[in-house]
């Protein structure tokens, strides 16, 4: 069940903060570079022999120029330059391919952790956020962190080593020169500083809005046959194009403010040039400055100028980096379903099957008082924003409207229980909370009070995997998965052999897919069953579930979608199955379970009647008018 977000904050007149949205620092982005740490110190030392190689080039040249004024032989000083430069060429191509192969391993690591902890949230989680979006942080999002390697930032470190030693020989040479080139210089820091401010919520904004496109088009494809079939295409197309707008947009703003930084680097590289050139060329030709001198300066130049385009990237790629790992680690942050059992003293674990660690005298699943309630989030209401000029207004004194969070009660104060081995059916109208008993059983959610046992012991106090490895469910609409037949079955059963996957496919009627596809077992499904009828795709589910014959079965509105023949064959297939288990199903026919052992009748959240079929159509007026309906009376 999903917790309601902190409450927002007010300031003293009564205005709700600006919300950024979700923020990261660099300390959080440490530990994907730190993972990989070993190859950041070869990265390191690669860059630091690289800087030194680059600084004694100036000085080579230099000596070079010297030698041939005065005439003597060079010697092998050519040489020499020509191997420090072919060595930096190698240095600097292989330290490229060790960071670009650590951004994908940087980029890896966060998807996996990513992914892990999507599927680790709770269900409820699922409930309020949106699929498309998800799949955005796992691809998008984790992509920027690349950046942050292969655009210069570790780079940088070997880059300031350069950076301090061309400064210090610039020094040496001319110091005036120096003074001139670092006022530039400063110059064009100040800026980037600057600028680099507004590159982070920009970029968060822009990965949101990319987010919000993601989804919008998993909407629409995930329905497609109902929006062609309501001519609704045009109408989608629209509302995709408008996220999509939306993010380009945003990619604009961040692609402006990137504008501004990127040139700034060369801006003061070629100024700074210019500066050197002249006022250089000016004290050449008064006899303060040797033309060897020069030479050297203006590669030192190049040099310290080089280690500063590094750094700006590196603030640019950090703050990107920075705005999608905001978005990560909203994700991250949240708690797995095993992590909101903490509170829960592990009191007791199932050891074997179910049936090995229930008592004889206790119920297979017992409610006692149960009360859920579903957390609802209202948008918040815009009205009275918008209208406030109107009214005379100014909508910016007006409080920022928050979005609430509301309970919506589904089950009140429901008890029953269901005998070990037994059949049990929970019948009702639409609405009544048959579904939400049968996900509390699975612990999808908690109770809010009350208890749910299993073999008399409180749900909660039990290991989530091994208490559904005991519960074989089948929900209403049961998914099947993009991929093969074996695929499917093989989700909970994954040791199952082919010949056992054949069997059950034969007991619930499914070897004609099996026939019409030579590929048998291996036969294709399409995405979300597509290539399977509405009653082949809910077989193919309960199959799943028969193969593991687990101890206690679920069954939500299994035979729905099948014929009357199917129907039958599919109960004869449960009924076998069934023996020595406890069987929970939800029906609408009453016709399918008039034959149960028990009968729980749910009316608005509440039972209001227990027993057999006959017994229910003389006590239970819901139960009768439902029984006269479909004449069963």
């Amino acid at each position: 069940m999903t917790t309601p977000p902190p409450a927002r904050r007010r300031s003293l007149f009564g205005r709700a903060p600006k919300d950024d949205g979700p923020r990261a620092s660099f300390s959080q982005l440490l530990p994907y570079i730190l993972e990989h740490r070993r190859v950041m110190i070869l990265v390191l030392a690669l860059s630091i022999i690289g800087s030194a190689t680059s600084l004694a080039q100036p000085l080579l040249v230099s000596q070079v120029i010297t030698t041939v004024q005065a005439g003597d032989t060079l010697g092998g000083l050519v040489w020499l330059l020509v191997a420090l430069v072919v060595f930096a060429g190698l240095a600097s191509g292989y330290q490229h391919y060790l960071l670009q192969r650590t951004g994908e391993g940087v980029v890896l690591s966060s998807r996996r952790q990513l992914v892990t902890r999507m599927l680790n949230l709770p269900i409820g989680e699922f409930d309020t956020r949106r699929v498309g979006d998800l799949v955005s942080r796992v691809g998008s999002d984790t992509t920027l962190l690349r950046a942050v390697l292969t655009q210069g930032v570790v780079e940088s470190i070997g880059g300031a080593l350069t950076f301090i030693g061309a400064l210090v020989a610039m020094a040496i040479l001319d110091p005036v020169l120096l003074l001139l080139t670092l006022a530039v210089v400063a110059v064009s820091i100040v800026t980037v500083v600057t600028l680099s401010g507004r590159i982070r919520p920009a970029v968060r904004e822009s990965q949101k809005k990319v987010g919000d496109l993601a989804a919008a088009v998993e909407r629409s494809i995930s329905a497609i046959r109902t929006v062609r079939a309501s001519n609704a295409t045009e109408r989608e197309i629209s509302a995709i194009e408008k996220d999509a707008t939306g993010a380009y947009d945003q990619g604009v703003k961040v692609a402006k403010i990137s504008a501004l930084i990127v040139p700034i680097a060369s801006v003061a590289l070629q100024v700074s040039f210019l500066v050197v050139l002249g006022v250089g060329g000016f004290r050449v030709a008064s006899g303060d400055l040797t033309v060897a001198n020069l030479v050297a300066f203006i590669l030192f130049l190049f040099m310290m100028i080089m280690p500063l385009g590094q750094f700006f990237g590196a603030i640019n790629a950090v703050n990107q980096a920075l705005g999608a790992l905001g978005r990560i680690q909203e994700v991250l942050a949240l708690p797995t379903e095993s992590q909101s059992d903490r509170d829960i003293a592990p009191l007791s674990v199932i050891v074997g099957t179910a049936n090995d660690a229930m008592r004889p005298e206790d119920p297979a699943i017992e409610f006692d008082d149960v009360t859920f309630s579903y957390l609802t989030l209202r948008e918040p209401v815009e009205e009275p924003q918008d209208n406030a000029l109107a009214m005379g207004i100014r909508p910016d004194s007006l409080p920022a409207p928050v979005a609430r969070v509301e309970r919506q009660e589904v089950l009140h104060g429901v008890s029953f229980s269901v005998p070990r081995g037994s059949r049990v059916a929970l019948v009702g109208p639409s609405g009544a909370g048959k579904s939400t008993t049968l996900s509390l059983i699975e612990r999808f959610y908690d109770p809010d009070s009350g208890v749910v046992r299993l073999g008399g012991l409180d749900i909660r106090t039990l290991d989530r995997q091994m208490l559904r490895a005991q519960i074989g469910y089948v929900e209403q609409d049961a998914p099947v998965l993009a991929g093969t037949l074996r695929d499917n079955l093989l989700l909970a059963t994954p040791d199952a052999t082919d010949e056992q996957c054949i069997e059950v496919l034969e007991k619930v009627n499914l070897t004609e897919v099996l026939e019409r596809d030579p590929a048998g077992l291996n036969a294709q499904v399409g995405e979300d069953g597509i290539l399977l009828s509405g009653g082949e795709r809910q077989r193919l589910a309960i199959a799943r579930t028969l193969l593991a014959a687990p101890p206690i079965l679920l069954l939500d509105e299994s035979t729905s979608s099948l014929d009357g023949l199917n129907e039958q064959r599919l109960r004869d297939a449960i009924d076998a199955v069934a023996e020595q288990r406890t069987l929970i199903v939800i029906a609408h026919r009453l016709s399918t379970v008039v034959d149960s052992d028990q009968i729980v009748v749910l009316d608005h959240g509440q039972v209001v009647g227990v027993g057999t079929h006959s017994d229910l159509v003389k006590s239970v007026p819901l139960y009768r008018d439902l029984a006269r309906h479909q004449l069963l009376v």
